[in-house]
């Protein structure tokens, strides 16, 4: 039996397959880069998700900015989830996709007057703030508006989520939340400005995260610092504890699986008798999607061997920026093994999607699916060296759909004036 590295990505009888879909056929019709996710793989995520937290009240937040097409979101909106969001235009596409207002929490530490206002007009659920300049911001648009602004406040929990640096958001230094410290304070102002109701609180301590001891540690000092806000009279309605659960990017990875997520968290929520908001992103999208590249040259140099792909950090970021590991499957299985680096054509030495990596012997013109690249990998991509970004499709069963077309080149000059 061939070894496959996830279920909905397989191959049968040396053929990278998606779902019911063989991957050379998308390569050869839609041509590449391109973007390609399994329909199955999302909903299966989201009736895991759902399955795991059903014994308490528990309201998903997609977290949009893991990948923020139109046609994930609707799958989202289909399926009674909501959206966690980190601008104004987050907040636009997930409407535009029928999120309802009362199902969007909207996190981030620089939230525009523009995007306050517009947030308030729609009537979300609540936004979670992130210093105490930013609640007396809220609370003066919306008496403009003669509206009262739903909050909740980010506290900063200090925990090691023993993550890549760039994505750990919940230690004293981070730029994100209120330190736990202080915030007995900031809840204490903010149940006195007028156009504040406090309704929640926030902790979310960062992203990859593959043990569950670090959400443990987070949640059980938040639980204390609900206990201690009770005690002053500040009563709450909601317990965001973020997002940021793992997935499996090497072959040999374990991330924790939802089950054990909810299993070790949801006692402890309970305690507080609030109903919890969780913000999943890369957990729901992440394995459900890959970039189909093609070789376009190879290169030896004295004892380096390079593939050069059509694609490059422009399509997929990760690698570049957090030395990220995303395996690369051959679409098709040859017999011969090559130590090479996978590079695309930016003019950077970062420009890379793996390096001294065991990989099949591919040559011109064959394919090369990188995995794991639902999450951040569309939604971070650029048009860096005037690069027209990724077409993305849909594979659900043995149809495909395009859900995102390629760019031209007349589109990447639309918006510009001589």
């Amino acid at each position: 039996m061939e070894q496959n590295f996830n279920e909905y990505f397989v191959y049968k009888e040396g053929e990278l397959y998606c779902e019911n879909v063989k991957m050379e056929t998308i390569a050869q019709k839609y041509k590449t880069p391109v973007y390609v996710y399994s329909k199955r793989a999302i909903l299966n995520r989201i009736n895991e998700y759902k399955e795991a937290f059903s014994s308490y009240d528990t309201l998903i937040c997609y977290a949009v900015k893991a990948n923020s097409n139109l046609s994930i979101l609707k799958i989202m909106a289909e399926n009674d989830i909501g959206c966690d969001i980190v601008s104004g235009g987050e907040l636009y596409k997930a409407k535009k996709a029928g999120i309802p207002s009362n199902k969007i929490v909207y996190a981030g530490v620089g939230k525009t007057d523009f995007e306050i206002e517009y947030a308030i007009r729609e009537n979300i659920l609540s936004f979670n703030v992130e210093s105490e300049i930013e609640l007396d911001v809220i609370d003066e648009i919306a008496g403009k508006l003669n509206k009262k602004a739903r909050v909740s406040i980010r506290v900063n929990p200090d925990v090691n989520p023993k993550t890549h640096p760039y994505i750990s958001t919940g230690l004293r230094e981070s730029k994100f939340g209120i330190d736990i410290d202080d915030a007995t304070y900031v809840y204490e102002k903010a149940s006195k400005l007028k156009n504040l109701e406090v309704i929640g609180i926030h902790c979310h301590i960062g992203s990859q995260i593959m043990e569950i001891s670090p959400y443990i540690e987070a949640v059980e000092k938040t639980v204390q610092l609900i206990e201690k806000l009770k005690d002053r009279g500040i009563k709450l309605r909601y317990f965001d504890i973020g997002g940021g659960l793992g997935i499996k990017y090497r072959p040999e990875d374990k991330p924790p699986s939802i089950k054990e997520f909810a299993d070790a968290v949801i006692p402890l929520v309970k305690r507080t008798g609030l109903k919890l908001i969780i913000e999943p992103g890369r957990s729901m999208i992440g394995e459900a999607g890959v970039l189909l590249t093609q070789v376009i040259f190879t290169k030896d140099k004295k004892s380096k061997h390079f593939i050069i792909v059509d694609s490059g950090m422009n399509d997929l970021l990760r690698p570049a920026i957090y030395n990220a590991y995303h395996h690369i499957l051959p679409i098709q299985k040859k017999e011969e093994k090559v130590v090479a680096d996978v590079v695309g054509p930016i003019c950077e030495t970062g420009d890379f999607f793996a390096l001294d990596r065991e990989i099949d012997n591919v040559k011109r013109g064959d394919y090369l699916a990188v995995m794991s690249c639902g999450a951040y990998g569309s939604s971070m991509s650029s048009n860096y060296n005037v690069r027209p970004r990724a077409m993305e499709i849909m594979v659900d069963n043995n149809r495909c759909y395009v859900i995102r077309e390629r760019e031209t080149y007349d589109y990447l000059i639309q918006l510009e004036n001589f």
